[in-house]
């Protein structure tokens, strides 16, 4: 069960390192993905954006529609059972439909951590109560589940190998056809619709102001997907901006290649621009509702995720009314000039992350499903 593109994309790998590790060609998948899953060979039941929402109060209009869908998932897998339920991120929903299925002692695990270290520590009895394995993404996380009866495993960010090996800036400017002597800055608003609305009028405005102090820098954005893409394109038709910023079709991934900074929303992101050592400024806003209950439960100083891996902030972060585009241009424009400081001083998160995820999520899974390796059994569903 994944809720958006970034559990998405893990999804696809998980179901790939399980068909290596199992060595069973006929391992079966249903739930509900996206693009990458369904390529993989999961058999979605509804269309994934239905889940994708932001924020606490945002989802509440559509409650009702997530609750349906949940009974209905429930029901399911109640009379024709999965070996193994996994939530793919999404807590909200997954863990409340995992608890459910429990129940029915269907074993259930969670892949992605709820961010109990960020805010709502409490969250780590939730998710005791619902799964029997979550499978941790960062190395500070496992430690917070000592004291719940939780089985946590630390499996490392699939990011850091995908990364590994990336094409130079040099060829994908060349590709995109930017001349290798402009700055180039990427506005990344998010993969999201709510993240999009929230932000992206401010990112394209502090992307104007920074051409307007050169007019020769390149502005390009990348939409994550077709719905993402009409809405980013009409973002920029409000903000007189069609001419001046590049959209493109996917391709965030270039786009933060390209790059000299990134502005970006906050999430996984900005993971995979300290990958590719990326100097970034993050950008983050919800529903002031949703702020006023966050700003009460908070437990960290930090909302990036390069900030928390290095405990300090090195990577600028303009949250909520302090999120202006007078701001973000601003620390932008001073990365421009000295970005590689902030480059050097996220190098040991970035070592913090070097775990083989596809061999740890093999391995945890196959022994969760009772199969450490290859031979097992015909069939197994998940």
């Amino acid at each position: 069960m994944a809720g958006e593109r970034s559990g998405d994309l893990l999804g696809a790998r998980v179901m790939a390192a399980l068909r290596r590790h199992l060595g069973e060609a006929n391992i079966c998948f249903e739930g509900i993905g996206g693009q990458a899953m369904t390529a993989a060979g999961l058999d979605s039941l509804y269309p994934m954006e239905r889940l994708a929402v932001m924020g606490l109060v945002e989802p509440l209009g559509r409650l009702p529609e997530l609750l349906r869908l949940r009974r209905r998932l429930v029901t399911q897998w109640s009379e024709d059972p999965p070996d193994l339920f996994l939530g793919i991120d999404a807590p909200d929903f997954n863990l409340g439909l995992a608890r459910r299925l429990r129940q029915h002692h269907v074993a259930t695990a969670q892949l992605v951590s709820p961010t109990v270290w960020a805010w709502r520590p409490g969250r780590v009895h939730t998710v005791a109560r619902a799964v029997e394995h979550i499978l941790c993404l960062f190395p500070f996380e496992p430690p917070l589940y000592r004291d719940v009866p939780v089985q946590a495993h630390y499996v490392g960010h699939p990011l850091t190998w995908e990364f590994a090996e990336v094409p130079s800036r040099e060829s994908v400017r060349e590709a995109m056809g930017i001349d290798p002597q402009r700055k180039v800055i990427a506005l990344l608003p998010g993969s999201r619709r709510n993240e999009v609305a929230q932000l992206g009028a401010q990112l394209i405005r502090a992307g104007l102001l920074l051409k307007s102090r050169d007019p020769q820098r390149e502005l390009v954005m990348p939409a994550a997907g077709p719905e993402r893409l009409a809405q980013c394109r009409e973002l920029l038709a409000d903000a007189g901006a069609t001419d001046q910023v590049r959209l493109l079709d996917g391709q965030s991934r270039d786009a933060m290649i390209a790059a000299d900074v990134v502005c970006l929303a906050s999430g996984t992101a900005t993971l995979e621009a300290m990958l590719l050592r990326r100097p970034m400024v993050v950008a983050y806003r919800v529903a002031p509702i949703s702020w006023k209950l966050l700003s009460h439960m908070a437990v960290t100083k930090y909302v990036a995720l390069p900030n928390i891996l290095a405990g300090d902030g090195v990577v600028p972060e303009f949250l909520q009314d302090d999120m202006t585009a007078p701001a973000l241009a601003l620390a932008a424009e001073g990365l421009l000039h000295e970005g590689h400081s902030q480059v050097d001083a996220l190098a040991q998160a970035r070592r913090a992350l070097a775990t083989d995820f596809d061999a740890e999520v093999g391995r945890v899974l196959g022994a969760v499903l009772g199969k450490e390796g290859h031979g097992g059994e015909a069939r197994s569903g998940v």
